[in-house]
Formats: C-alpha cells, sequence, structure tokens
C-alpha cells in the first residue's frame, strides 16, 4: 500500500487529467439525463423543493482523493473508490416528504449503502441528513459515452429546506472540525440556532401530517397532541 510521500506532484498531474477527462466526457451529461430520471421517478411525489444533480468539481475531487488517514493514503484507486464523483440532492418541504422519497427511490435504485448523518451529541449543533450511495442506473449512460468512464455509484443527499438551509449556511461560514475552536458563547448561539431549525421543522411537519388527517377526514385530526 502506498504512503503519503510514494504519490508525486507529477501522479497526481495525472489523475488530475485523468478526471478531467472523465468528468467533461461522461460524468457531466451522466448528470444531465439523471436529472431526467429522478425528475421522472418522482413525479408523484408533490411536495419536492428541488432536484440537483452535480459532478464533482476538478479540485474537489483531487483535494479528496489527497486525503492521508494513518500516513497512507485514503484512496488507493480514487477513480474507482470515491462514491460522489456524481452527486444528487433532493430537498422536501417536510420530514414525511423525506421518507416518501426514500420509499420511491428505493423502488427504482439499487442502494448500496445508507448513512444518517447526526450530532456527535445531543447537546452538539449540527443537523441530520439522509445520504445514500446508489448503483448509476446504465438508463442515463448513453450509447455514445465509453464504458470505462462511467463510475458505478452515485451518492444522493435527501434534505428538509430546513436542513438544506442550515447546511449551506454552516459550510458559508467555513467552520469544519479542526478549525479554530469556538469560544462558548459561539457554540451556544450555534446550537440554540440548530435548535430551531429542527424545532421548525418538526412543529411544521406535525402541522402538515395533522392538516392531511383532516382532510381524510380523521376526526382524531382536529384534537392538540
Amino acid at each position: 500500500m502506498r504512503n503519503s510521500g510514494d504519490l508525486h506532484s507529477s501522479n497526481f498531474g495525472d489523475l488530475e487529467e485523468k478526471y478531467r477527462h472523465r468528468r467533461e466526457l461522461a460524468l457531466l451529461p451522466i448528470c444531465e439525463e439523471l436529472t431526467r430520471f429522478v425528475r421522472e421517478c418522482l413525479r408523484t411525489a408533490l411536495r419536492i423543493d428541488n432536484i440537483s444533480v452535480r459532478a464533482k468539481t476538478v479540485d474537489s475531487f483531487v483535494a479528496k482523493a489527497s486525503k492521508i488517514e494513518g500516513g497512507i493514503l485514503k484512496y488507493a484507486e480514487p477513480l474507482s473508490q470515491i462514491q460522489d464523483q456524481i452527486g444528487c440532492r433532493i430537498i422536501t418541504h417536510f420530514l414525511s416528504d423525506v421518507e416518501l422519497v426514500e420509499k420511491i427511490i428505493g423502488s427504482y435504485f439499487v442502494g448500496i449503502e445508507h448513512r444518517v448523518h447526526i450530532p456527535d451529541s445531543e447537546s452538539a449543533f449540527g443537523y441530520i441528513s439522509h445520504h445514500h450511495v446508489l448503483l448509476l442506473p446504465q438508463d442515463v449512460v448513453s450509447d455514445d459515452i465509453d464504458r470505462e468512464l462511467v463510475p458505478q455509484f452515485f451518492e444522493l443527499q435527501i434534505k428538509t429546506l430546513f436542513q438544506h438551509a442550515w447546511s449551506e449556511a454552516e459550510h458559508d461560514l467555513g467552520y469544519k472540525p479542526g478549525d479554530a475552536p469556538l469560544t462558548s458563547h459561539e457554540k451556544r448561539r450555534l446550537a440554540w440556532a440548530s435548535a430551531q431549525a429542527w424545532g421548525a421543522d418538526q412543529i411544521f411537519d406535525e402541522l402538515f401530517r395533522r392538516q392531511s388527517k383532516s382532510e381524510a377526514g380523521d376526526p382524531d385530526s382536529s384534537s392538540d397532541s
């Protein structure tokens, strides 16, 4: 297994060029087809705010391929091992819609991995999100694309509007574990903001569920929970 010193800048330059070639000739056109495919799969899901599919940027891919764990490169074969070269994000209105979307996606795609990202502890700030690794369907790969350039998998994230807003704001702030420590006051403020977003998600979903029951004629829906 190679250590961090075995991969010189020339090797990374070669990897960068290979990925750039793959991205232009395969990933970008596949993203367009996958967007259409996912939208068609979710045509019956009424409360979808946005569906987006992106090809990982060259800089982001090279940075991920350069990661070191335990003194060795995390990815011995990054072109085949990095699973989010193609990423899809589905933004829903309510938490209930996340469950519905997961069921629909499960009927169209072959799942490889499902992770739920949660904060390290109940008192820590952060947000829950659902990440899936799925087999890339051959339906989205046109005949003129070299199959050697096509990854096996793509990553799917499903979030509510509140979850998405939180993660985007947190990303823009640039906070990452390992950065300069936050002050106690900053931690409290972030924990408060996270709790507010989490609570809003819960309340809107509860109201939506109750309204749905009321429209369906459920007599229990009119009582306060």
